[in-house]
């Protein structure tokens, strides 16, 4: 299909937002781990004894945990997820269990493969559609979180333009299968996954 390389593009550079947003979350997690560490740290008796002033002006500067730091992530690893499933979609890199299916013939699997393809768009738009019902209701009620006092609907709207990448890639996908079932073409790779 020529479309392929537009929803391979697509694919991408979701996967490498959710890569960048991935790594400051990692980045995030680790400072504030340390921070976390440090401040127990300085809070020891024999360090207080030993560090004295020093201690406590690291600990009046603020060093400590991030505030926050479990809100950001939260938010932050559910765009991740829906970022990475394109990628995962159009280049047939999701596991496998084919027990089963690898003693059938071409011709069911191919059938198999473009079901389960419908069938993981058809989830993936009702994900979509349902954070975008979720992001309304945040959105109405000016939900915030408790820490740091961001709306939440901030997060419902990353992760449901994602999802909606992820939907549209999907259905891509489905139809290319069908197509593929249908004509008897290889038009997309297929489990270059791992297989179990």
């Amino acid at each position: 299909m020529r479309l392929y390389p537009l929803f391979l593009w697509l694919a991408r550079i979701m996967a490498i937002l959710g890569g960048l947003v991935l790594t400051i979350l990692v980045l995030l997690t680790v400072v504030s781990v340390t921070g976390r560490a440090l401040n127990g740290l300085l809070h020891l008796g024999w360090v207080e004894a030993l560090a004295g002033p020093l201690a406590q002006r690291l600990l009046d500067a603020g060093l400590g945990p991030i505030t926050g730091d479990f809100e950001l992530v939260e938010a932050g690893i559910a765009f991740t997820i829906f970022a990475f499933l394109p990628l995962a979609q159009i280049s047939g890199a999701h596991a496998t269990v084919d027990i089963f299916t690898s003693a059938l013939p071409e011709g069911i699997n191919r059938a198999l493969i473009a079901f389960w393809e419908v069938v993981f768009a058809a989830v993936l738009i009702v994900i979509a559609w349902r954070l975008y019902e979720g992001m309304q209701g945040k959105m109405r009620y000016n939900e915030t979180t408790f820490l740091l006092q961001f709306p939440v609907w901030w997060a419902f709207a990353a992760s449901f333009a994602a999802a909606c990448v992820a939907g549209t890639v999907s259905t891509y996908t489905a139809l290319a299968r069908i197509v593929e079932l249908v004509s008897g073409r290889v038009l997309l790779p297929s489990q270059e996954g791992a297989e179990h």
